[in-house]
């Protein structure tokens, strides 16, 4: 039985691998080379791609509020004292903001150096209507953590509420012991029930992965990029630097783990963040993958990943450093050491209430741009180029969580090594 499911996992990383190259193949012959008409735009791009693609994220989505319910209190009542609960969070929300600063950090010296604002010609670059995000305080999102009405919570999908409630649930019910069998029992089969549904819906990534990503390129032309180039190429070194390099240092300085080891066996769900663009619907897959190849106990991961997916965006910072960066420069604006702190601080709390959803962080951008006084007409400026940043910073985003919880597990003794060795 195992070499068997270990061959058809095997199989599935392949294919949404595929998936993606002939989705970007695709795309970009549609763009380039097929002329523009009913049937290529109406029907096939924005009708059959967009379905499609747009309808398997919905299926990733519809998995993770009751997933992330279920297996958080499951993992809570195993995990059972408080003390070790406590521990375990304390250590998790530490290193999301620690690694966050450090891309902030890391994208205002990239931009700083880079300067990829400097001779740009304003007229030449198409802007887009912006969003405006408005600005809460600190004492209010952390009010915004409890929930008035759990029901609500789970209905809306707000992530940090849903994981505070399923905690308590869990830790209630490992103090209630046998009074609460049935409850206890009922939420581990819903859990299994939901894994049993995340494999099912898993099985149609390869067709959504190709749609999105067909869908993506045959709709970007190459002439909104040109100007950009040099911001892209900021970015794209930020959010490399991040993931291939802090990551793995951290990995490497926590764990003694193999960091090639690492990145070989949790590159599809990298594939996969890059063309869905939405953390949330990768929590399924990266719960998943995190237990069977990486090792990582599912009592940990149940609580790091959502938890991750919702405050720790270290892609969306990287962009957000670069943009400000970008912007001033553009508009000839010095912004001085303050402004940097400034920006470092309200990136670090912008990324907390962001919701792991496509784009999301071009919004969240506007409170960091009004935060050091950039004119938010800036982010038009960018918005044009931002999609394909974003399938970037994304598969960032994810696998800063991965990394982090895989550190946190190591820790608390509940890594399985013999696992993340096995190169089956």
């Amino acid at each position: 039985m195992g070499d068997k499911t270990g061959k058809k996992k095997m199989g599935l990383t392949t294919r949404i691998f595929i998936g993606l190259i002939a989705g970007l193949i695709v795309g970009v012959i549609l763009n380039l080379f097929v002329p523009h008409s009913y049937v290529r735009d109406t029907v096939i791009v924005n009708g059959v791609f967009y379905v499609i693609g747009n309808g398997f994220i919905r299926l990733m989505k519809m998995l993770v509020v009751p997933l992330v319910f279920a297996s958080l209190i499951c993992g809570a009542s195993s995990i059972g004292d408080t003390k070790s609960l406590g521990r375990v969070g304390g250590k998790t929300i530490v290193f999301y903001l620690f690694t966050t600063a450090v891309a902030v950090t890391v994208a205002i010296t990239i931009g700083t150096l880079i300067r990829p604002g400097i001779g740009l010609d304003m007229s030449s670059i198409e802007t887009q209507e912006t969003t405006v995000a408005a600005s809460t305080s600190i004492s209010d999102t952390i009010l915004n953590i409890i929930p008035e009405n759990p029901i609500g919570s789970l209905a809306n999908g707000t992530m940090l509420q849903i994981i505070l409630f399923a905690l308590i649930v869990g830790i209630l019910l490992a103090k209630m012991g046998e009074r609460a069998s049935i409850i206890s029992n009922f939420f581990l089969q819903l859990n299994d029930l939901m894994m049993e549904m995340t494999l099912l819906v898993m099985s149609l990534a390869p067709i959504g992965v190709f749609c999105m990503i067909a869908r993506t390129f045959a709709n970007l032309g190459f002439n909104a990029f040109v100007p950009l180039l040099k911001y892209m190429g900021s970015v794209t070194l930020g959010l490399g630097i991040q993931c291939f390099i802090v990551y793995m240092i951290l990995l490497v300085v926590f764990t003694r783990l193999n960091p090639l080891k690492f990145l070989k066996k949790f590159f599809p769900v990298m594939a996969f963040a890059f063309s869905t663009s939405t953390s949330n619907a990768t929590i399924p897959m990266n719960i998943d993958t995190l237990e069977e190849k990486i090792g990582v106990s599912r009592k940990i991961s149940s609580f790091t990943i959502p938890l991750g997916a919702t405050i720790n965006m270290d892609g969306t910072a990287i962009m957000q450093g670069v943009a400000v960066v970008f912007a001033a420069q553009a508009y000839g604006i010095d912004l001085g050491i303050s402004g940097y702190l400034t920006v470092i601080a309200t990136a670090t709390l912008a990324s907390i209430g962001t919701a792991g959803i496509p784009s999301v962080g071009l919004v969240t951008l506007s409170m960091v741009f009004t935060a050091v006084g950039l004119p938010v007409e800036g982010i038009a400026l960018i918005m044009g180029v931002d999609r394909i940043l974003d399938m970037m910073r994304t598969a960032v985003n994810i696998t800063g969580d991965a990394v982090c919880t895989t550190v946190v597990a190591f820790q608390n003794k509940d890594l399985d090594v013999g696992v993340f060795n096995d190169s089956n």
